[in-house]
C-alpha cells in the first residue's frame, strides 16, 4: 500500500495537494487543467506545492470531461421547476458550464443513487432546489470538496451552505393587503405544504395582514394543498362547502390558484365578480388564464442565475457575496380580483 497521500506508485496525489493547500479537491483539478476560474492567490499556492511535489498531470483521456453542475430537484412536473432551469441554463451556458439535472422525489433510495452517479462523474457543485438533503450526503460532499448552493430551503438551511430565495413572507403579506384593499374582509387561503419554509413564510404574510387589518384569522378559512392544480381545486372545493364561504381566495402557487379557478367555474362561481383569486409565482401560462391571474411574482430564474454565480464563487474558493439571500416579490395585478359583490 503507498503511503498516506500518495498512490500505488508512490506519487502524490491531487486529493493530498488540496489538502495540504487548504481548498477543495475540484479547485486543485482546475489548476492542472489550467482553467481561469480560481483566483490568483490560490493559484499561487497551488501551484507552488504541485511543484514542490513534483506532480505531473496525467495524459487526458479521449472525451475528457468539461466543467459540470449538478441540479437537483426534489420533483421535476412544474413549470416552476422549468423556470429555475431556464435560470440556470443561462448562466451556466455562458459560464461554459454543463448541467446535469436530477430528481429525488424525497426518497432516500433516489437520493443515494444521485450521489453515486455525482461521484462518478466528478461535478464541480451542486444546486439543491427545495429538497432537504441527507445529513451524510451533505458530510460526503464536504468530504469530496464539492460546493452546495440551496435554492428556496425546505426547512431550516445548513449553516455552511449559501441559500438563495425568495420574500415569501412579504410576498404572501402584499396577496393579502391587496385583497384587503379591494374590500374583501372574508379571505381564504390555500396555502403550500406545511413542512416547507416558504409555505410557512406565505401563510405567516397572510396572518400579519389580516391582523393589521384588524382581522383575527380564522382556521376554517386555511386550507393546505400541495402547489399542485388539483389540490388547489380540491382545497377550493373544502372552502366554498363552509356555512360562509370566503369572498377572495389566496393560493400560495400559481397551478393551486387555476385549480382553485376551475372548481369556481364547475360550481357556476364568476371569476373576479362572485371571487376573487390571487395566486403566487407568476409563472409565465397565467398571462393567459381565463382571467388572467393577478398574482405574486416570485423571480424564479433569477435565483438560479443567482445560485450558478454563486456556486461558481465557491468552486473558485472565493466566498459568497452573501451567505442568505431572499430576492424581493412583486404584486401583479391582473383581472382576477376585483371588490366583492
Amino acid at each position: 500500500m503507498g503511503a498516506r497521500g500518495a498512490d500505488a506508485e508512490g506519487k502524490v496525489t491531487i486529493t493530498e495537494i488540496a489538502r495540504q493547500a487548504g481548498v477543495s479537491v475540484p479547485t486543485v483539478s482546475r489548476v492542472v487543467n489550467g482553467r481561469s476560474d480560481v483566483s490568483p492567490q490560490t493559484r499561487a499556492r497551488v501551484e507552488e506545492l504541485l511543484r514542490r511535489h513534483g506532480y505531473r498531470k496525467r495524459p487526458a483521456a479521449p472525451g475528457t470531461r468539461a466543467a459540470l453542475l449538478d441540479l437537483v430537484f426534489d420533483d421535476l412536473d412544474s413549470p416552476w421547476a422549468v423556470e429555475i432551469i431556464r435560470g440556470v441554463e443561462e448562466v451556466a451556458h455562458a459560464a461554459g458550464v454543463g448541467t446535469v439535472v436530477s430528481a429525488i422525489h424525497g426518497r432516500s433510495g433516489d437520493a443515494r443513487e444521485w450521489m453515486r452517479n455525482l461521484r462518478a462523474r466528478a461535478s464541480d457543485g451542486v444546486i439543491l432546489v427545495t429538497s432537504a438533503l441527507d445529513p451524510t450526503l451533505h458530510e460526503e460532499l464536504k468530504i469530496l470538496g464539492v460546493p452546495l448552493v440551496i435554492v428556496d430551503p425546505a426547512g431550516s438551511p445548513a449553516l455552511d451552505a449559501p441559500t438563495i430565495g425568495a420574500a415569501n413572507w412579504s410576498g404572501g403579506m402584499a396577496a393579502t393587503e391587496h385583497l384587503l384593499s379591494l374590500g374583501h374582509r372574508r379571505i381564504g387561503m390555500i396555502a403550500g405544504p406545511p413542512r416547507l419554509l416558504c409555505s410557512r413564510a406565505r401563510l405567516d404574510g397572510y396572518r400579519a395582514a389580516l391582523e393589521g387589518a384588524g382581522i383575527t384569522m380564522d382556521p376554517s378559512l386555511v386550507v393546505p394543498g400541495d402547489f399542485g392544480p388539483e389540490s388547489g381545486f380540491t382545497a377550493c372545493t373544502t372552502l366554498l362547502d363552509l356555512p360562509e364561504p370566503p369572498t377572495a381566495l389566496f393560493a400560495a402557487g400559481d397551478q393551486m390558484a387555476l385549480g382553485a379557478i376551475e372548481a369556481l367555474r364547475r360550481r357556476g362561481l364568476r371569476v373576479p365578480q362572485e371571487m376573487s383569486v390571487v395566486g403566487f409565482d407568476d409563472l409565465p401560462e397565467v398571462r393567459w388564464s381565463a382571467p388572467p391571474l393577478t398574482t405574486i411574482r416570485q423571480p424564479l430564474a433569477e435565483m438560479g442565475q443567482l445560485a450558478v454565480r454563486t456556486v461558481l464563487r465557491l468552486t473558485r474558493d472565493e466566498p459568497p457575496d452573501s451567505p442568505r439571500v431572499e430576492l424581493g416579490t412583486d404584486l401583479v395585478v391582473r383581472a382576477s380580483t376585483a371588490p366583492p359583490a
